[in-house]
């Protein structure tokens, strides 16, 4: 069974201060509940653009970077070559974001 949040957590998509900014993490609230204590198993890499992982915004996503890391992370924007949200660190939620050609692959739930 694959995991699910609580639903009701998200907020709605924000205003910017200007077409095609990206949010700042004031803009979103980072997810009420910590990820699930599992990794998932890596699916094989492929080509990731924003219409690849688009239907992982708002969704509890776990990502493997090209430079070996992972984590556990929350995706609430999507750029043309980017993808921000917020990343597990172990303990809290953090906002980051990052190019779309550093991640390996990825898995949403």
């Amino acid at each position: 069974m694959a995991f699910r949040p609580p639903s009701g957590l998200f907020p709605g998509t924000p205003s910017r201060p200007f077409p095609g900014a990206p949010p700042g993490p004031q803009q979103f609230q980072p997810p009420t509940f910590s990820p699930p204590p599992f990794i998932p198993a890596q699916p094989a890499p492929f080509a990731i653009d924003p219409g690849a992982i688009a239907g992982c915004l708002f969704r509890l996503t776990y990502v493997w970077l090209a430079n070996g890391e992972q984590f556990w992370f929350f995706p609430v924007f999507l750029g043309p070559r980017s993808v921000a949200g917020f990343r597990w660190s172990g303990r809290f939620w953090r906002y980051t974001g990052f190019d779309l050609r550093f991640i390996l692959s990825f898995s949403c739930f």
